[in-house]
């Protein structure tokens, strides 16, 4: 693997949702401690909603995801985090990850200890930072003037919205922003575009510590068309979309697959389909595209 270019660096950050950021985590955790992930806490569906509903939590289902990831297997404690209830009876189809994580963070005084005990219950040294600590909701504002609440209802929207904000409008996690400002390099995606990726970007302490990072910042395209409201947007659409949100040019490169390496402009495309599934990244190509594209190699072989 040409984990070089990778290796240079003494601050990687990756910015998303449970599966995609988790799959990029994963990928990349031969870097350690010098790895980051800043998670989003928006979910309101399945076992997560369900929670959140019932305790007014964070979304702990993204950040389960990503420590499931990251977990040595095969494990006990793996098959503990991963365990979901079956049956018929109140705890049917709630995920063991979740219901521990929300009873840590009972115990503890905050979301992040709930995370860093778990991490070192999995033996995990890749860091996990929830955006906030607080609950929130994504919101959408469309055409129409009309507002659209919740990560699930936004997922099912048939056009792509003019605006995405918070409800309410939380404080950002401060080491995630510090992680931040303090990255060699950044890793947005892949994952649901809206609805993993956008609402970290949407806290204003997120947004300056990124407006004064030098880090490079990526952004991994997914394989698939995703079943959103931006599922018909091209990448280079996506990330013009993005910045004028922000109101903050943060993009400087696109990952993106494809059968063969080139690259165009700041896009570069190389194989990254897993063998096993179309939409999953393949994490030795992953890890071997990024090294090349901060090293300047990404060339046609």
């Amino acid at each position: 693997m040409k984990q070089n270019g990778l290796n240079q660096y003494s601050h990687v950050v990756a910015i998303g949702g449970g599966h995609g950021l988790g799959r990029v985590l994963s990928a990349l955790s031969f870097l350690g401690p010098k790895l980051t992930g800043i998670v989003t806490t928006t979910d309101n569906g399945g076992s997560t909603g369900r929670l959140r509903a019932e305790k007014e939590c964070i979304a702990w289902g993204d950040l389960r995801n990503c420590l499931t990831q990251l977990a040595k297997r095969p494990s006990v404690g793996s098959l503990m985090f991963e365990y979901r209830f079956g049956g018929d009876c109140e705890l049917t189809g709630h995920n063991l990850g979740n219901l521990m994580l929300m009873a840590l963070d009972e115990l503890c005084v905050r979301p992040l200890d709930a995370v860093n005990l778990v991490r070192n219950f999995l033996n995990i040294d890749t860091r996990l930072i929830p955006m906030s600590e607080e609950p929130t909701h994504l919101v959408a504002l469309q055409a129409s003037g009309e507002s659209v609440f919740g990560e699930t209802d936004v997922d099912r929207m048939q056009d792509t919205p003019i605006a995405l904000s918070l409800d309410p409008q939380v404080q950002a996690t401060c080491e995630a922003c510090e992680a931040i400002r303090d990255a060699d390099l950044i890793i947005l995606g892949p994952g649901s575009f809206l609805t993993s990726i956008m609402p970290p970007l949407l806290l204003p302490k997120i947004a300056n510590a990124l407006a004064q990072s030098k880090a490079e910042v990526i952004l991994i395209d997914n394989l698939t068309k995703e079943p959103s409201p931006i599922a018909n947007c091209g990448v280079n659409n996506k990330v013009d979309w993005c910045h004028q949100v922000l109101g903050l040019k943060i993009i400087d490169k696109v990952l993106c697959h494809a059968d063969t390496v080139y690259q165009e402009d700041n896009i570069s495309y190389y194989p990254l389909r897993s063998a096993h599934h179309i939409g999953l990244h393949d994490k030795r190509s992953l890890a071997d595209a990024l090294s090349l594209m901060v090293t300047q190699e990404l060339s046609v072989m």
